[in-house]
């Protein structure tokens, strides 16, 4: 098992060694291709070289000519064939209330499974959650017991999104809906405002948490992104009339920021960091991410 773990890992770091040298490749073929459709002559770079000669060569042959494929297309090539497996927990000696969210947390995700995080390190969650075929795991951490942070890891490469929480609301803080059961049918899935980039590798990673919903699911979950903070609310709706439904928060809610983005799993230190927040540069006020 750890010998084959090795070589999916050195695989996987060899196939992101060789993104920057096709994405090279990639953009030389095209400064080629616009300058033989305009008319124009070829960057002084490129002009006279062997290697335009050579690219010029293929570029009529190439059948691939889209964009080369990425290490993030692999991270979730598979998703949605599948149902994922999601394993929930916290960090050590957690208080009354974390615990509680965690139970919550864990009734969001169908599959899942809650763990008590006990004296576990890292390394050994990460050992458990690849022997078992965990996805993704959800470790939920508190400050004075307030719940304050959340890591979402997908494995077995990763990549890990690191989360601080704000205006974390239980269910039984729900007043309506504090006695009633949960339902675990596979959700509908509401996604708004995540425009950029980075806000669709935000969005990719929440997604593929929840399996494919089935067409007559009566719930749902939405992640609204305003000013980069992420508004978490779950829905249950029932029918009252063949044009009206009736809306119902079940609870938790909560808000969620994302801070930063590694390459890798939870357990890997040494992972490099894919994107991280910087909110006391001159333009963090101006500039929204999502």
């Amino acid at each position: 098992m750890l010998r084959r773990q090795t070589r999916e890992r050195r695989e996987y770091i060899y196939k992101k060694a060789l993104e920057s040298k096709e994405k090279q490749i990639y953009e030389r073929k095209q400064q080629i291709r616009e300058a033989l459709a305009s008319g124009k002559p070829l960057p002084p770079s490129l002009a006279g070289t062997k290697e335009a000669e050579s690219l010029g060569r293929d570029l009529s042959l190439d059948a691939a000519q889209d964009a080369p494929g990425s290490s993030v297309d692999d991270e979730y090539s598979k998703a949605g064939t599948y149902d994922p497996r999601v394993l929930v927990t916290t960090s050590r000696d957690p208080s009354s209330r974390l615990t509680q969210f965690a139970k919550e947390v864990r009734l969001l995700f169908p599959n899942s499974t809650r763990l008590n995080r006990g004296g576990y390190t890292v390394s050994d969650l990460a050992a458990a959650a690849r022997s078992n075929g965990i996805t993704d795991m959800v470790v939920l951490h508190e400050h004075r017991g307030v719940p304050d942070a959340m890591v979402v890891s997908h494995f077995p490469h990763g990549p890990t999104l690191l989360f601080t929480l704000h205006n974390v609301v239980l269910r039984h803080e729900v007043s309506a809906h504090a006695n009633s059961t949960v339902s675990e049918q596979y959700p509908h899935l509401i996604f708004e405002n995540f425009n950029s980039r980075l806000g669709s590798r935000v969005m990719s990673a929440l997604k593929f948490l929840f399996p494919v919903a089935k067409d007559d699911s009566k719930r749902v979950m939405s992640f609204v992104n305003q000013n980069d903070f992420i508004s978490f609310r779950h829905h249950v709706f029932i029918k009252t009339s063949h044009r009206e439904v009736q809306l119902a928060e079940v609870g938790p809610r909560f808000e969620a920021r994302v801070y930063e983005i590694k390459q890798g799993t939870l357990d890997q230190g040494e992972a490099d960091t894919e994107w991280v927040l910087r909110p006391y540069m001159n333009s963090a006020k101006k500039r929204n991410q999502l």
